[in-house]
């Protein structure tokens, strides 16, 4: 039987294909929702080191140590933690809001440096107060820098995912180990095809996002213009 002819009767069972949904679902749940969280935790973060530059090293210098800690180490440091079961989803979805966070920290710090200065003045001078012009003047002018960061983040997540199979949850990384475990290629080409492609839709969203967000930001189209002679 050829790999094809064998990928074709995976694909063909009923039991399989809802497998496969479900466990499409559970790494949509598990990678997005720590994004989500991480975008929001490294934006406080940002903020706090921008009210306070005496503590922007010191939070660089976390984020980073956290960053270089292993991911399958973390899984399983968390239960104990925060008082978890092992199997439990949340331990993922912690694990990988705190990488979230520690990989956009620095991005979110030098989108937020990227404000031109006199637009920050200007908004102090008609009354803005602190907390009102980071939400409504700089954090949407450094979405644009803060994007490419975010688009990183969501592929590493993605990724990072799959590793939680191994301690028994795990999205499309359970169709890794099941095929190792048998020896069966097919829910492994399944589960890696998922993956990228779910990386893909993940990042066409987010520059979609980036541009509905940023409508400024959009370059006219160059006009031509002819030169009689």
């Amino acid at each position: 039987m050829s790999f094809f002819d064998e990928l074709g009767q995976y694909l063909g069972s009923a039991n399989n294909r809802e497998q496969i949904l479900d466990t499409l679902a559970e790494h949509c749940y598990l990678a997005l929702l720590p994004l989500v969280l991480g975008i929001v935790l490294a934006i406080a973060i940002g903020w706090l080191g921008r009210a306070w530059p005496r503590a922007r090293g010191v939070i660089l210098v976390l984020a980073n140590l956290v960053y270089t800690i292993p991911s399958l180490a973390l899984f399983v440091m968390i239960p104990s933690l925060i008082g978890t079961k092992m199997l439990d989803s949340i331990n993922v979805v912690v694990a990988l809001t705190l990488y979230t966070a520690a990989l956009l920290v620095r991005p979110v710090l030098d989108a937020l440096d990227a404000v031109p200065p006199a637009v920050i003045a200007s908004a102090t001078a008609m009354g803005y107060r602190p907390a009102r012009r980071f939400l409504t003047v700089e954090l949407p002018l450094a979405v644009p820098v803060l994007a490419a960061g975010v688009r990183v983040a969501s592929v590493s997540n993605i990724s990072l995912v799959s590793v939680g199979a191994l301690i028994g949850v795990g999205g499309l990384g359970v169709l890794f180990t099941d095929g190792f475990q048998r020896e069966y290629f097919s829910p492994i080409v399944v589960g890696i095809v998922l993956t990228l492609l779910l990386a893909l839709v993940v990042d066409l969203l987010l520059v979609l996002s980036r541009r509905l967000l940023t409508p400024w930001d959009r370059t006219a189209a160059p006009v031509r213009t002819e030169v009689a002679v």
